[in-house]
Parts: structure tokens; sequence; C-alpha cells
């Protein structure tokens, strides 16, 4: 079983819009989470502990900061799961 990924992001941030075109340039499936919803926002500063943007969670691991910085990260925590190279 894959670990579903998950963006919290708002519209106007580009390393979340360069996270979710590189996930989708290679292919891995995400949902998206807008930070910009009250609800939202609240609930991953309750579960995260931060408030930015982007956030990326897979499964019980998440990961946050700019794009260059979570792309190693995300990419090694999907080979620990066995799900990088796709």
């Amino acid at each position: 079983m894959t670990d579903t990924v998950v963006v919290y992001s708002t519209p106007t941030c580009s390393d979340c819009r360069s996270l979710k075109s590189w996930l989708a340039r290679v292919g891995i499936d995400y949902a998206e989470r807008d930070l910009t919803q009250p609800a939202v926002m609240e609930d991953a500063k309750r579960r995260f502990g931060v408030r930015v943007a982007p956030i990326t969670e897979i499964g019980a691991w998440f990961t946050y900061g700019a794009f260059m910085d979570q792309k190693p990260r995300i990419e090694a925590h999907l080979r620990e799961l066995g799900q990088w190279p796709l």
C-alpha cells in the first residue's frame, strides 16, 4: 500500500507551485489542502506546529519549507517507503 501525499499550499506561493509541478512531472499523485482556508490552516498549525507553505505530508511523516529543501527529503522518504523511483 502506498501512503498518500498531501500538499498544504496557498495559491500565491511559488514554492507550492514548484512542488506541485514537480510531483505531477514525476508522476506522484497528491491531494491538495488550501492553507488560505482558516480551518485548514488551524488544522495544519495544530498537527505540524508551523504556519508556512508548502507542507508535504506522506502518511505520518511530513516536511515543510522551500521546494528545493523539501525535494531531496521527499525523494529520500519515498525511497524508504519503496515508492521511488516510480
